[in-house]
């Protein structure tokens, strides 16, 4: 493999609303070498997990607003960075970073800390990688909480919001991701904005953040459209767990739409929570959805006791 780079941890030094002491697995089979970073809260030995992925250009701090909620509910919570982002290691070379790549490492993750009955609360590429994750661990997956998502299943010409996405970011290597926030967010203070720049003091930390947007499959042969096509029908068919939506109504990319299509596919999902004033990053008002998200599962697990 080539360079891998570490973010100094100074970089994360009082950033706001995040107050979480940093755990890491270097010991991920077939990742040697590499240190993938974590958090967690609320009681360590709770039997219900909420697993909080991110997607492109954030990190783990985006669920810093459902973190608290989902632990004051008494459910252990992990948020977890791909490796690329946060303070996860950062190979350099952009052609590390696959679909199946990144998929492999977060099955790794979930055996090594042999996680189980887990919601899976996912947005972005958190969700095109991983709402593929139950077709091969069903056991272990027993609720998703899904944000503005997809599956890139390479059937479908890929929106020109999202063409005009890739393209920028392909004329912009080094993103200004405190800014490109500041635009998406305007409610967000200059800290919080600089605080999902953390991770990357120079263009040469972005390889990952840079390499997302050419993942999306594009073609029925991309890598990742097969997998993509499996777990969406395993949701349709076999799926039987619980499922909650809330969608941004502002993106343009993977809001009602995308996320109304999504709904055909999970089996039994009922109608999703709209965020008015959300654009992509629902976690921004993500203490609003965990709070309507447990709601949803602890008025479905009562009817299902009671029936």
């Amino acid at each position: 493999m080539s360079q891998v780079l570490q973010t100094p941890d100074e970089r994360f030094a009082g950033l706001p609303g995040w107050a979480h002491e940093p755990r890491y697995l270097n010991d991920l089979p077939g990742y040697e070498g590499l240190r993938m970073h974590y958090i967690e809260a609320g009681p360590p030995h709770t039997d219900e997990v909420f697993l909080c992925l991110h997607g492109q250009p954030t990190w783990s701090y985006l669920y810093r607003k459902m973190i608290p909620v989902f632990a004051k509910a008494g459910k252990r919570v992990i948020a977890v960075d791909f490796f690329g982002f946060g303070r996860s290691d950062k190979p350099a070379d952009e052609e590390t970073y696959t679909f199946d790549f990144h998929r492999g490492s977060l099955l790794a993750f979930i055996e090594r800390l042999d996680l189980e009955n887990v919601t899976l609360v996912v947005q972005d590429w958190g969700g095109l990688i991983g709402l593929t994750l139950p077709v091969d661990i069903p056991e272990r997956v027993a609720r998703l909480l899904v944000m503005n998502t997809g599956l890139a299943t390479g059937e479908w010409e890929l929106p020109p919001a999202f063409l005009a996405w890739r393209a920028w970011s392909k004329k912009n290597p080094d993103m200004r991701i405190a800014g490109l926030m500041s635009r998406a967010c305007p409610q967000l203070s200059s800290e919080e904005c600089a605080a999902y720049e953390a991770p990357y003091p120079d263009a040469s930390y972005k390889a990952g953040v840079r390499r997302f947007p050419e993942l999306v499959a594009d073609r029925p042969d991309a890598p990742g459209a097969e997998t993509a096509r499996r777990a969406r029908d395993w949701l349709h068919t076999e799926w039987s767990g619980e499922s909650f939506l809330a969608v941004g109504m502002k993106d343009e990319i993977l809001g009602p739409v995308s996320m109304g299509l999504l709904r055909k596919v999970i089996r039994g999902c009922p109608e999703p929570l709209e965020i008015a004033d959300a654009g992509h990053f629902v976690q921004e008002w993500g203490d609003e959805v965990a709070r309507e998200a447990l709601a949803s599962f602890g008025a479905r697990e009562s009817g299902a006791s009671g029936s």
